[in-house]
């Protein structure tokens, strides 16, 4: 899953290889991981059920609570750190090749690294992936051709269609579904030092 997403790299890379194969064990994939912050980062989780749809806060707490083993035990970050794990929501971010062949024909802002034919920024309707890249036709009626690997941030916009699509797949009335993006489980992960003869002091975690 890590190499689905090409912004991931260095630490951030390194995390999403450790959790992966636990988020696959329990039915569910990676939609984007980002480490924030230095003294105390945080490590955010947005994630879907392997099936696309969205997740609920009882997801996001098994997620919590499985991740969180893992990170425990493979340390990728010294002393105490906090995990967010969240829905990708129905305005969701697009991170990899294969959202862009999801959710074609549904609209997307988006905003490359460096500038394509002298803009950074596109708008417009997504019509699918060719060649490694994501296609849109944009509002002023033309086709753009992005290199995913270009793409800095995109996100689809909040329609009626989007919301309609959305509620079919998960098969409840398009009003139940908010726009909301949250629905986050917090596991924090206080700094410890135990002792170890001979060693010294280690910092550790401890959930709760």
């Amino acid at each position: 899953m890590a190499n689905e997403i090409p912004s991931l790299n260095g630490l951030e890379a390194r995390i999403a290889q450790q959790i992966e194969p636990t988020l696959t064990d329990l039915g569910y994939e990676l939609v984007r991981l980002s480490v924030l912050g230095r003294e105390t980062p945080t490590i955010q989780i947005m994630a879907d059920r392997a099936d696309g749809s969205l997740i609920g806060i009882e997801d996001c707490e098994q997620i919590s609570h499985a991740v969180g083993a893992v990170l425990d035990v493979d340390d990728p970050i010294p002393g105490a750190w906090t995990l967010e794990v969240s829905s990708a929501g129905i305005d969701r971010p697009l991170t990899r090749l294969k959202d862009w062949e999801r959710f074609s024909g549904h609209l997307v802002k988006a905003e490359l690294d460096l500038p394509l034919n002298g803009r950074k920024r596109f708008s417009g309707i997504i019509t699918g992936t060719r060649d490694g890249n994501a296609v849109i036709r944009l509002d002023e009626g033309e086709e753009a051709v992005l290199p995913i690997g270009a793409i800095r941030k995109a996100r689809l916009v909040l329609t009626d269609a989007l919301i309609d699509a959305s509620a079919a797949m998960m098969g409840i009335a398009s009003d139940e579904e908010g726009s909301e993006e949250e629905e986050v489980s917090r596991r924090k992960t206080p700094k410890l030092n135990p002792s170890k003869p001979g060693k010294g002091s280690k910092p550790g975690r401890k959930a709760h």
